[in-house]
């Protein structure tokens, strides 16, 4: 075949662009195609693919979308946690002369990866499925303001994985840190196709997060049940709210700025070079402004949830609900105004430093006020210490470190000292584990039984927590004495032999967190295994306070047979105070929205797109881009959106539900 017919067939995918000449890569591919055929095999032998097409990849029912994005956050977190322990492994054994057993190249492109990924598909994912599920059963809505965007979003979500798990196998990922920051990320010092997967894959995912964020925010605004006011929406809806605010404000200058950074690379513009006016540091402004909303986008939801855990678990209502709104609303505002305080070193200034290091410590006032909130929520209490509520007790004991950190970081001085050091990794992980993860944790162990009808073994549980917990501090705690010692991150080898103590602990710390989540898988299959033991045949296994618990577990695809009325913060106390009776007749047909395939195709074409993109395979970037076109305005002419479930049906299943609650008496 003639070179410029194969240049223009494959653009620069070539043989070369498999790295066949790194083991552990072939080593990983060949487990992950041996575990995709078995997947696909069981599927294809119990004849699923209809049941999964129809009832799950279609489908427009926040429920199911919500569970389907915690799945993604999962088994990415797989891979980002194996990219974890193999930078662990390489810095606890390259000392005294050794060079590790990764490659220089390879090991940029993980911690690259690594960052990446537990950020953007991990957490967000996580995060967005949490507030899927939850917020409009909290409201007392039926689904979400626009159904198939949802779906849209959903499956926007899982092509930017698949571009992040393509570069793997075929070509290579970024060597630049996770937020690729020029020069290096040019086309002068990254000239292969690392850059452009990560460039392309968030613009896929960030499509999708935007599209979610303004969805929630139109939900919860316009679709409270009647009589839920702002100031009686539970805490986790507040929460959810402002979390969806800033993905709104914030997301659209990532899709900016990566559009800038891929017109330098691509058409050879000058945005963020020191060439002909342009400046890096401008991206390095921009990515941070995106980028320490995106911090408060992850917590903030887990702020809610353990507002919830804590108010549930303590049999009482939660401490100054008012100033729990006003803090949240706070952070969100001052979430906008300590950017910079990642480039204290930039050579800004004194004046411009001082402002950012006042307002960064201004902002732990209504996080700690929080943490007090919660404190006095215990107090006097009647607490019960179940999975949920030993995750919240956990994250404030860690998150209070990892504050306190961050306030001395927030100080310009001592930032001039620790800037870049395994003291700032310590710092962001004491964070974002010890808040977020934790906190999915404990929200998964709460909100589990509404979703599935049976709670979570408890023993595999607490395993999991006690591995999760123990592992967290053994593995960065010796961070932060690294970075006082001036240990800068990203290194991949060492000369000091005195090091290498700490990084062996930390590894130690880090097998013992994969303890963690491997007990965590083992506590899902124990607890299907044992569902029918396990089984919550009320809907409201933890006496429950907001309007989730009043459904049945799991709740019908309509979530409510009749809207409720609400009085109350806790809807669903107040309605048990006040001896609500569950309505036994009258039921009416319920307006639903019809499942749809759009989603899935639109979202693969942007896979295509994309890739093409990355490899300058142009016929198949014009031709995946004129389709994604076509198949959107295809979808303006689909007038069967919707449908009605039969009032019968609606009594069936309502009088399914009171036989099953007079058995339990």
């Amino acid at each position: 075949m003639p070179d410029t017919l194969t240049k223009f067939i494959f653009g620069r995918l070539t043989w070369e662009s498999l790295p066949l000449h790194e083991p552990i890569v072939v080593a990983t591919f060949i487990a992950v195609a041996l575990g995709g055929i078995a997947l696909l095999g069981v599927i294809t032998y119990f004849k699923l693919w209809t049941y999964l097409w129809r009832e799950w990849f279609t489908s427009v029912d926040h429920k199911k979308i919500g569970i389907m994005y915690m799945v993604l956050g999962l088994v990415m977190l797989l891979r980002g946690f194996s990219d974890a322990i193999m930078m662990r492994l390489q810095q606890a054994i390259a000392f005294n002369g050794s060079e590790g057993y990764l490659n220089s190249h390879h090991y940029d492109q993980i911690f690259t990866a690594h960052g990446v990924i537990m950020i953007f598909f991990v957490a967000m994912p996580f995060v967005t499925g949490l507030m899927n599920f939850v917020v409009p059963l909290q409201i007392g809505a039926r689904d979400v303001s626009f159904p198939f965007l949802n779906n849209f979003s959903f499956w926007m979500t899982v092509g930017g994985a698949i571009l992040v798990m393509a570069s793997l196998f075929v070509g290579e990922f970024a060597r630049t840190g996770w937020l690729a920051y020029p020069p290096l990320s040019g086309i002068g010092y990254s000239p292969d196709v690392g850059v452009d997967y990560y460039i392309w894959a968030l613009q896929v995912a960030g499509v999708g997060t935007t599209l979610s964020g303004i969805n929630l925010i139109c939900t919860i605004i316009k679709m409270r049940a009647p009589g839920m006011t702002m100031m009686r929406m539970p805490v986790f809806t507040w929460t959810s709210l402002c979390t969806n605010v800033l993905i709104v404000a914030s997301f659209p200058v990532l899709t900016a700025v990566l559009s800038l950074l891929a017109l330098d690379r691509y058409v050879g513009t000058n945005f963020f070079t020191n060439d002909f006016g342009g400046n890096p540091m401008m991206y390095v402004n921009l990515i941070w402004i995106w980028g320490h909303p995106e911090v408060y986008i992850l917590i903030l939801p887990l702020f809610g949830v353990f507002s919830e855990v804590t108010s549930t678990f303590s049999g009482k209502r939660l401490f100054g609900y008012t100033s729990m709104v006003y803090a949240t609303v706070v952070i969100t505002i001052l979430s906008y105004l300590v950017w910079l305080h990642h480039f204290f070193t930039m050579g800004s200034g004194a004046s411009v430093n001082s402002f950012f290091g006042i307002t960064t410590m201004i902002i732990s006032i209504p996080t700690g006020a929080k943490i007090f909130n919660w404190l006095f929520t215990m107090y006097r209490g009647r607490i019960r210490f179940e999975l949920p509520m030993m995750w919240t007790v956990a994250f404030m004991l860690t998150f209070t470190v990892g504050g306190m950190t961050g306030v001395l970081l927030a100080v310009p001085p001592a930032d001039f000292v620790l800037h870049n050091s395994l003291f700032l990794i310590a710092h962001f992980h004491n964070v974002i584990i010890g808040g977020v993860l934790f906190g999915l944790f404990a929200g998964i162990a709460y909100w589990w039984p509404k979703a599935f009808g049976f709670k979570l073994d408890p023993f595999w549980g607490k395993v999991s927590f006690w591995c999760w917990v123990v592992g967290f501090w053994f593995a960065f705690m010796p961070l932060y004495i690294l970075g006082l010692m001036g240990v800068t991150r990203r290194m991949r080898v060492f000369d000091d032999p005195s090091l290498q103590i700490w990084f062996v602990i930390a590894a130690f710390g880090a097998v013992l967190i994969a303890c963690g989540i491997a007990a965590f898988l083992i506590q899902i299959f124990v607890s299907i295994r044992r569902r029918e033991a396990l089984a919550d045949p009320t809907g409201d296994p933890w006496d429950g306070r907001t309007l989730e618990w009043s459904t049945s577990s799991p709740p019908p695809a309509y979530n409510f047979a009749f809207t409720p009325v609400i009085r109350d913060n806790d809807a669903w106390w107040d309605m048990k105070q006040a001896g609500y009776i569950r309505p036994l007749a009258g039921f009416k047909p319920i307006h639903m929205p019809s499942n749809t395939g759009t989603g899935i195709i639109l979202a693969a074409f942007s896979v295509a797109l994309g890739f093409g993109l990355i490899w300058y395979i142009w016929w198949l970037a014009a031709l995946s881009f004129v389709c994604l076109i076509a198949t959107a305005i295809g979808h303006t002419f689909n007038y069967h959106r919707d449908f009605h479930i039969p009032a019968a049906e609606v009594t069936r299943t309502e009088k399914a539900r009171t036989t099953l609650l007079a058995a339990q008496g």
